[in-house]
């Protein structure tokens, strides 16, 4: 996750001297306890959205962990020193037990989130949902109500999605609009973020499309390069005025990397005298954390280097806690992944700003290619601003299109 707010809060008080909380130009890179925590808990869900990582669907799914299962599960990453649970499906709200999952998951200590598509909450559990105290509420909205309604399937989507939004409002939640980019909906986002301003939303969450589940079946819907590129200096400039303006939103992007390489290109542009030091500040974070810090359950228990990777499967929590498979590196993914110089390959390999992105997705590389080392297609910037002259040989690597059969979640995801 790229903190746009973040960063841009850190320049505009220091190119003002004001004080902030932000990153401090002296200290080292942050290193959590553990990983980020990415539960998908249910696979079903009472909407077939089109871009659905999970191909999840409004029906019961065989295997799925039992809570006791869950709370051995949430014992060990506590014990492993996890921060972050994000609560997700499916549809959480489905979860027979997502009130006593939760509470157990704040009691324990965890910052718990809740991503959600809105549409279950109403008046009758807002009261409830209130009471655990969760740290964050993200509910998916697609574009406006046309456009959400398509994208979500469903005739009344939207306004069931709003709905939510409102009423984790009114109970003092704190709540989110999250917002996946393609051709089909870029134009509706200054509408969007107008609504954010509206409705008094604490934080916007833009996605990048992610080749995953439906998500990969409909990659000819991507947002194309400019469309990507007008969407990043509209949310930049949305951020930057709502700082100006005493606002405290926050803006957040996801599944895109190059977003920190573009924000540099844009300060040097409009605010050069900061360039220096928020390249040092996103040197410090570093891009890309699939595999690192970064992980995900899926809802029969098998552990993911993110929730882009549901059909590469590193081991299951009923065989081995979560803790012993994250921290083995016998997998040649996990190997790569976690390796200060990962075995990148195309424009990826020569970029000068590798060190602050990370070498982006590998989903989407593994998608198009079967090998998760090559370039990310997924990346929008120019070659004159990633330093690309001349493309590197390819270099030998594990053969990964013939882990492609490794998935054991049942999914298969078209090429």
């Amino acid at each position: 996750m790229f903190r746009l707010s973040r960063y841009l809060r850190a320049i505009e008080a220091d190119a003002s001297s004001r004080p902030t909380i932000a990153v401090k130009p002296d200290v080292p890179r942050y290193k959590p306890s553990g990983p980020v925590v990415i539960w998908n808990l249910i696979r079903r869900c009472n909407l077939t959205c089109t871009h659905c990582y999970a191909t999840s669907a409004d029906r019961d799914f065989e295997g799925e962990l039992s809570l006791d299962e869950i709370n051995t599960v949430m014992d060990d990453l506590k014990g492993y020193g996890v921060p972050v649970l994000i609560l997700s499906g499916g549809e959480p709200m489905m979860h027979p037990h997502i009130l006593d999952i939760a509470a157990r998951a704040k009691g324990m200590g965890f910052y718990v989130g809740l991503s959600s598509n809105g549409t279950l909450f109403n008046k009758e559990n807002i009261a409830e949902i209130a009471a655990l105290d969760l740290d964050y509420v993200g509910i998916s909205i697609d574009g406006m109500r046309e456009i959400h309604d398509r994208f979500r399937r469903r005739v009344g989507a939207f306004d069931e999605a709003l709905r939510g939004v409102r009423l984790c409002h009114d109970a003092g939640i704190r709540v989110g609009l999250r917002f996946t980019l393609t051709r089909d909906n870029h134009a509706d986002l200054p509408s969007l973020l107008k609504l954010m301003r509206d409705e008094k939303v604490d934080k916007f969450y833009l996605s990048h499309l992610n080749y995953a589940g439906r998500g990969n079946r409909n990659r000819a819907r991507d947002a194309q390069v400019k469309m990507t590129r007008d969407a990043i200096d509209l949310l930049i400039e949305t951020c930057l005025d709502d700082i100006r303006s005493g606002r405290h939103s926050e803006f957040v992007t996801g599944n895109n990397d190059a977003d920190g390489v573009y924000l540099l290109h844009w300060v040097r542009r409009s605010m050069p005298d900061q360039a220096t030091r928020l390249e040092d500040i996103l040197r410090r974070w570093g891009g890309n954390s699939s595999g690192v810090n970064i992980a995900n359950i899926d809802n029969l228990g098998m552990v993911h280097p993110d929730t882009m990777w549901w059909d590469y499967s590193l081991g299951g929590v009923r065989e081995r806690p979560f803790s012993e498979i994250w921290e083995d590196t016998r997998d040649p993914l996990m190997r790569g992944l976690k390796s200060k110089s990962r075995p990148l390959e195309g424009r990826c390999a020569v970029c000068t700003h590798l060190d602050i992105c990370g070498g982006n997705s590998r989903t989407r590389a593994w998608q198009l290619t079967g090998n998760p080392w090559a370039e990310d297609p997924g990346c929008y910037l120019h070659d004159d601003e990633i330093g690309v002259s001349e493309m590197p040989p390819r270099i030998d690597v594990t053969p990964y299109s013939k882990l492609r059969n490794r998935a054991v979640v049942g999914v298969r995801f078209g090429r």
